[in-house]
């Protein structure tokens, strides 16, 4: 995807939103504020909104002197996110569909987004999701792709929600014995993106094999990744990707069996996909 005219007001937001994540006096407000909108002044209209995105968040960090700029709130989405868990795991195993309790589980952590347009209730968002059916439904074909292949690549998105994610593999892992997964993480601190820090805190790497991606975007993107990391995207036999960002940075789609899980949080991924802003998505490619 494009960047939009949406996407200049909603990244301004963002801005702002940094600004009060970090305490941010009213002259660096406006210090952090002025540097976005002058540089979203010239921006190339050829890059997708994470990519544009991406060098407005490290000229933030630096003006503001943090290396991680929402370290707090990602510990609190984490600190949130445990409490769930064992509910989650309950509902999973009690659960007739497996795999589609599998995937519920693993979108409804994507509620957890601190650039989106819209705030997140994820108490609200657990109660509900399985109730609530897919507005782009490919699970099926998900599951008969799962079932023949030896390789799962799933990119990760926020932060507390790979603890959904983590839980996600384990039962993916029983589902399908045969399939080695590999969980792959942002190269830098970039909004609240999952990157290897949180990762092996959450001992991921007991269930999956842990890449990481390089990339100082929120979402993927093959040029800017590592070797390893783009060997591991062009040989999985399945991709899943998390999240906006990562639907954001891969459509148009560079290669088959991609499934997109995600919630719809903003309006441009609204038009782009055909639905309601709330929506869960699972979209193969």
């Amino acid at each position: 995807m494009t960047i939009k005219e949406e996407c200049i007001g909603c990244i301004i937001a963002q801005s702002k939103r940094v600004c009060g994540a970090i305490d941010a006096d009213e002259l660096l407000t406006h210090q952090i504020v002025t540097h976005v909108q002058t540089a979203l002044a010239t921006s190339d209209f050829t890059l997708s909104p994470p990519v544009i995105a991406a060098p407005l968040y490290e000229a933030m960090a630096h003006m503001s002197g943090k290396i991680d700029l929402y370290d707090e709130q990602k510990a609190h989405a984490t600190s949130q996110a445990y409490t769930y868990i064992p509910f989650l795991e309950e509902t999973i195993n009690a659960n007739c569909d497996t795999f589609m309790a599998i995937l519920k589980t693993a979108v409804v952590g994507n509620v957890i987004d601190l650039a989106a347009e819209v705030s997140f209730d994820l108490h609200h968002a657990i109660h509900t999701v399985f109730d609530t059916p897919f507005a782009h439904d490919d699970s099926k074909q998900l599951y008969e792709k799962l079932s023949c292949a030896q390789t799962l690549l799933y990119i990760g998105d926020n932060v507390g929600e790979h603890l959904f994610d983590k839980l996600a593999i384990e039962h993916l892992k029983q589902l399908f014995p045969q399939l080695h997964i590999s969980y792959m993480v942002r190269g830098n601190f970039i909004i609240n993106d999952v990157t290897m820090k949180e990762a092996l805190e959450a001992n991921m790497q007991a269930v999956c094999t842990l890449i990481d991606s390089g990339v100082p975007t929120p979402g993927f993107v093959y040029d800017l990744a590592t070797l390893e990391a783009q060997v591991h995207f062009d040989n999985a036999d399945v991709i899943l990707a998390k999240g906006m960002g990562n639907y954001e940075c891969m459509s148009p789609v560079t290669r088959q069996n991609i499934a997109f899980l995600l919630k719809v949080k903003c309006s441009v991924v609204s038009a782009s996909l055909g639905h309601d802003i709330g929506s869960i998505i699972c979209k193969m490619s």
